[in-house]
């Protein structure tokens, strides 16, 4: 920590601080919580922000800080405003770090001002401003704010009153000793491994056990983001590992009870598989909703408005983030039913419950879009191609064949397509080349799905339409199956593949865009996976020789989407953002 004299004595004392390193500039007249300052000066995924009084520039901000600090020295000096007032977005920050910031945003370098609710943060320019200030600070516990705000806003019933009170002690509690959110990450991950191995014991100690570990995983799981909030220990490699573990999580304790019931002599791998590809495809049924709407000008939908009044009444927020069934009231209920029933009566449970809540949540996002009047934008629409996966055949056919026009033409092929493609799968003989030739219909209408820039009302559906084409199409293939041990193989494939659809998702949402096209057409997007598993049921029929292709397909697939997404994830490119999770 250094002093200036004034802001040309503060520009050469950052002039000469290694480049690779944050600087801030805090007014020696501060006064506030330290927890305000950390908000505004420490936290990692933001190039500049700011605080009354104090100003923080990343690597990639310094040189524009340095610029806008000896461009208006003269004008700080002097006493005059840094901008014209009438655009000055901080006019009651005179000091040098807020004229600091307001330059830099005339520059155009974002600068984040992180809201301090009770805390305090301001300069006072006389002794009765000071008094108050100290007065307001020591009125207000800086620590019970800080362990408030590591909770997340809006989490659903379970995780809110049975398990944010304690863990978030939890959290602070590895503050202290130094521990990081990624480490608390992959304990959650290893404690959810532990849990699976358990329950594949198939025995009822087994399965108590594996239901408590299961508990005490999503216990870790909250914790690490509390972490994370409370320390602001944000990360490239955090993203990553908090975007992905909870599906691998509660994917691997679905294969840990798969096995742990063939063990007793109950066969219920495709009731897993069911369950898996039910909650993949809700999720990508929130992921489309959300990037088509995620900048849509414009919003006059009545169910909106409808949902925004039942949110200010307390006991109507609770049951719809309960009526869900968000991870904590999921895991809750897959914890308590593997210790006390059966693996048969837990995914009995979770395809009734998940089904009912994606009715729910469906019908609610199709009524605010069809009584919506909303634009949407470029962004949105390259979104949902991306989120569509459409490999080298879907794409030959949307460059040759003509755009089909109509509000809902889109959803409309999409899901004729995914009806001829699992409807083939499910009632043409077992075998029959008519599958392979409904995969290639099923090509085709997807290729003419995608051929116009997806911005109509509905068009957010293309996507969960492909993906519940594929993965039902691998379990229906699969169950029918006589070849041995087709639905794990079957498991592992669409795992494989929606990690990487999972992957694609974060990607999106930290705005670095989808992964590359090459990877893309080396997995063969959606329409080809499924194209190739129909032509293998038809050859393969009966044989194990099924399931080595299977296996060796998600084999592929995983090997290649992994390579990929870890090299991004730990690369500069990656956001350095920590996600805060879906309710479900």
């Amino acid at each position: 920590m250094q002093t200036a004299a004034d802001a040309g004595d503060a520009a050469t004392l950052l002039a000469a601080v290694p480049a690779g390193r944050r600087v801030a500039l805090v007014d020696p007249r501060f006064v506030g919580h330290v927890h305000a300052l950390r908000l505004g000066l420490t936290d990692p995924r933001f190039a500049a922000a700011t605080v009354p009084g104090a100003l923080t520039a990343q690597p990639e901000a310094r040189g524009a800080l340095l610029r806008a600090l000896r461009r208006t020295t003269a004008a700080v000096g002097a006493g005059a405003p840094v901008v014209a007032p009438d655009t000055d977005p901080a006019p009651d920050d005179r000091t040098v770090p807020g004229r600091i910031a307001v330059a830099l945003e005339a520059e155009g370098t974002a600068v984040k001002r992180p809201e301090l609710g009770s805390l305090t943060a301001t300069v006072p320019t006389d002794a009765g401003a000071r008094a108050t200030a100290e007065s307001a600070r020591d009125g207000v516990d800086d620590e019970a704010v800080r362990l408030r705000s590591a909770v997340k806003a809006h989490d659903g019933f379970f995780t809110t009153f049975a398990i944010s009170p304690y863990s978030r002690y939890i959290a602070r509690w590895c503050a202290r000793r130094g521990l990081t959110p990624n480490q608390v990450t992959t304990a959650s991950l290893i404690t959810a491994l532990v849990a699976a191995g358990a329950a594949a014991t198939g025995t009822r100690g087994g399965y108590v056990a594996a239901g408590i570990l299961l508990l005490v995983s999503f216990v870790l799981d909250c914790t690490d983001g509390q972490l994370a909030r409370y320390s602001l220990q944000y990360s490239t490699m955090g993203a990553w590992l908090d975007a992905t573990f909870d599906r691998a999580k509660e994917y691997a304790y679905y294969a840990g009870l798969a096995i742990g019931a063939v063990r007793g002599g109950d066969d219920v791998w495709v009731l897993a598989l069911g369950a898996m590809v039910l909650q993949a495809c809700r999720h990508v049924v929130d992921f489309s909703f959300n990037e088509a709407n995620h900048d849509a000008v414009a919003n006059t939908s009545p169910t909106a408005a409808l949902s925004d009044k039942l949110d200010s009444v307390g006991w109507t927020v609770w049951a719809r983030r309960m009526i869900v069934l968000p991870i904590g009231e999921r895991w809750a209920m897959i914890a308590v039913l593997t210790a006390l029933t059966t693996p048969r009566i837990v995914f009995y449970a979770l395809l009734i419950g998940c089904s009912l809540a994606a009715c729910y949540t469906t019908a609610g996002r199709l009524l605010r879009s069809l009584t919506r009047r909303a634009s949407r934008t470029d962004r949105a629409a390259q979104a949902l191609a991306d989120l569509a996966d459409s490999g080298t055949l879907a794409q030959g056919v949307a460059a040759v064949a003509p755009g089909l026009r109509g509000a809902f033409t889109a959803p409309a092929v999409a899901l004729l397509g995914t009806l001829v493609m699992i409807g083939g799968a499910l009632f043409f003989p077992y075998g029959s080349p008519l599958t392979v030739a409904a995969a290639v219909v099923y090509v085709v209408l997807s290729g003419l799905a995608v051929a116009r820039p997806l911005k109509g009302a509905l068009d957010w559906l293309v996507p969960p339409f492909f993906r519940a084409a594929e993965y039902v199409t691998i379990l229906v293939l699969a169950a029918r199956s006589d070849a041995p041990h087709a639905v794990p193989a079957a498991f592992g494939l669409v795992s494989a593949v929606a990690y990487h659809h999972y992957d694609t998702v974060y990607r999106i949402r930290g705005g670095t865009g989808a992964p590359p096209q090459w990877l893309v057409r080396t997995i063969g997007g959606h329409e080809g996976r499924t194209a190739l598993v129909a032509v293998l049921a038809a050859v393969l029929t009966h044989t194990a020789g099924f399931t080595t292709a299977l296996t060796a397909l998600a084999v592929a697939v995983a090997l290649v989407v992994l390579v990929e997404s870890i090299r991004f994830w730990v690369s500069s490119s990656a956001p350095a953002v920590h996600d805060e999770g879906e309710l479900a």
